[in-house]
């Protein structure tokens, strides 16, 4: 049996994704990134409007995504200091209760230091959570886990962008802010049923014990598993995570997010995020301002179009990489969001706004699924927490960059023309996912 066979015969088995610790994970990351996209777009509009202007606007967002930055690559020790309930925990805490100071007292350097502190809350709910959803999918449905995993990200995304802009427009900021410390706070509970430590560790260690509850199918492989896993658990020999030696990895490769940089195989991926990243900053934090003035309700409509179509695509893209491979949905994924920017030129035009938030939308979801599971399987499972950090400091790198770029942009070219020079951005990132593709086919010819 081929490697492709050998994926899709695992990928149709039996295994379940929503075990009790993953139906806890969603449920604390629902909340989580509730509190972060209820506000993604209200914080720029409340600082446009207090007299920052477009720069102010583009701080905010800009100075979320540093904090976050900043703060992933510290999260693997954090976890393995903490374990996942204290800092999971402490992650919704900073993604809420921040937001609710702003109820009280109101100064655009308030503003930036809740962005600050929601920033780090950001970091360690997304580093903590994507690698901790890889680690608890069963044998040969990891893109699917992350896929879905993905899907619990949108709904928040889904709701939280256009009801948030939609409900400073009503009710203004303050309740908006106090709603967003609320929903934090609900999934807290769910918090103490994750595993307490690293799922890895956990595994190790129960199998160790003798303990019957840490076998090794639960988050590995059984000895002698026709998949072959060998010294890593979960990696399975003749696909591109599992060879003795990953592409790209060299002997002595440092350990850390730095080990996970170097690795060759992965600067693609993560150039390729990073720039449709930059892409969705622009368009979540100006897309409102860009549309004040035109025809009501055209930008929470526009929201919630690309909030609904993304985690779509990244579940649907992960069911087609666990059955056909990732690599092939790169390009067009891509394109996709290069197009959708493009479309942003015609900002008169509701249909063609919407229609570009359905092309944006459908490129984005492919394209976090896409380089997410292509990254993890280029790295063996004791990898997964360094792989993480990289992809979302890409992510949330290219989020700031994009929103305080395009700041500094529109002032001297306007909205139209800003739009224009995004979507040339990413066309250039076309030549990194055609190579890309061509180098998985050479891997696993």
């Amino acid at each position: 049996m081929n490697a492709r066979a050998a994926r899709t015969a695992a990928a149709t088995g039996t295994s379940r994704l929503l075990t009790r610790p993953m139906l806890l994970l969603l449920v604390a990351s629902v909340g989580g990134m509730g509190g972060f996209y209820l506000l993604l777009s209200v914080l720029p509009l409340y600082a446009a409007t207090a007299g920052g202007g477009g720069v102010g606007a583009g701080l905010t967002t800009g100075a979320m995504m540093l904090a976050t930055v900043l703060a992933e690559p510290a999260v693997p020790w954090f976890l393995a200091r903490f374990g996942h309930r204290a800092v999971v925990g402490a992650s919704l805490l900073l993604l809420g209760l921040p937001s609710a100071v702003l109820s009280l007292w109101s100064s655009f350097p308030l503003t930036l230091g809740v962005c600050l502190a929601r920033g780090v809350g950001l970091g360690i709910v997304v580093v903590a959570g994507t690698a901790l959803a890889a680690e608890l999918a069963p044998p040969g449905r990891r893109s699917e886990n992350l896929g879905l995993y993905g899907v619990s990200l949108g709904v928040p995304s889904v709701l939280g962008l256009p009801a948030g802009v939609w409900l400073s427009d009503r009710l203004g900021f303050e309740p908006v802010f106090l709603l967003t410390a609320a929903l934090t706070l609900l999934a807290l509970p769910a918090v103490a049923g994750l595993p307490a430590r690293r799922a890895t560790r956990a595994t190790r260690d129960e199998r160790l014990s003798g303990d019957p509850g840490g076998r090794s199918e639960e988050l590995g492989g059984r000895k002698g598993d026709p998949g072959g896993r060998n010294e890593e658990p979960g990696v399975r020999n003749g696909e591109l995570g599992g060879r003795s030696e990953d592409p790209g990895v060299r002997k002595g490769t440092p350990d850390g997010p730095l080990g996970a940089a170097v690795n060759r195989s992965l600067v693609r991926p993560t150039l390729i995020l990073g720039a449709a990243t930059f892409a969705s900053g622009v368009l979540v934090t100006f897309l409102p301002l860009a549309l004040l003035g035109g025809p009501s309700h055209l930008a929470v409509v526009a929201l919630l179009v690309q909030a609904s179509v993304a985690p779509l695509a990244r579940w649907g893209a992960g069911w087609w990489g666990d059955r056909h491979g990732s690599s092939s949905l790169l390009l067009p994924a891509v394109l996709a969001v290069a197009l959708g920017t493009a479309g942003l030129v015609r900002l008169e035009s509701p249909v063609v706004v919407i229609v570009s938030m359905v092309l944006f939308g459908a490129g984005f979801g492919a394209v976090q699924n896409v380089t997410l599971a292509t990254m993890f399987e280029r790295v063996p499972r004791s990898g997964f927490g360094r792989v993480s950090v990289v992809w979302n400091l890409a992510f949330d790198a290219g989020m700031g960059l994009g929103a305080v770029g395009f700041g500094l942009l529109i002032d001297r070219t306007g909205y139209p023309w800003g739009f224009a020079v995004t979507a040339v951005l990413l066309l250039a990132v076309l030549g990194p996912a055609w190579h890309d593709r061509r180098y998985v086919r050479a891997e696993t010819a």
